[in-house]
């Protein structure tokens, strides 16, 4: 009875919430769903990263130019969105589409020997100074 009547305060409060946090001009008000008690991964756009990217040779041959290919296992998926910028490596326009004809990315990379998480951290950190992309 006890936890019927405090989970029951709760719901009031959450709706007391719900309804400071609408504005009557624009609608509800933006959520930082990072600070949630499971976070939606947070997806990091940088134009200049991903110039610099697509300025290195592909991690597979070595050819340029090279397309910034978005590792799609990094994160979890959103319906309609690239994982965050932070988790590209540099592949050739035959490579890159290799890569997305391919059922399963990991075993792609996996067959390659290659760990394309090692080489977007190392990209990453050379553009922005920061150690790991989680942070």
């Amino acid at each position: 009875m006890a936890h019927m009547k405090a989970r029951a305060i709760a719901l009031a409060k959450e709706s007391q919430v719900s309804a400071a946090t609408y504005d009557n001009q624009n609608g509800p008000a933006k959520v930082d769903k990072s600070v949630l008690a499971v976070p939606e991964a947070k997806r990091i756009r940088s134009k200049e990263h991903l110039r610099f990217v697509a300025s290195q040779p592909c991690v597979i041959c070595g050819r340029t130019p090279v397309h910034a290919h978005h590792i799609r296992y990094a994160q979890t998926r959103g319906l309609a969105l690239k994982v965050s910028d932070e988790f590209t490596v540099p592949l050739c326009a035959i490579h890159h589409s290799e890569n997305h004809t391919t059922g399963d990315e990991r075993r792609w990379w996996q067959e390659r020997k290659i760990d394309p998480l090692v080489v977007a951290r190392e990209l990453w950190k050379a553009t922005t100074g920061i150690k790991d992309p989680a942070g």
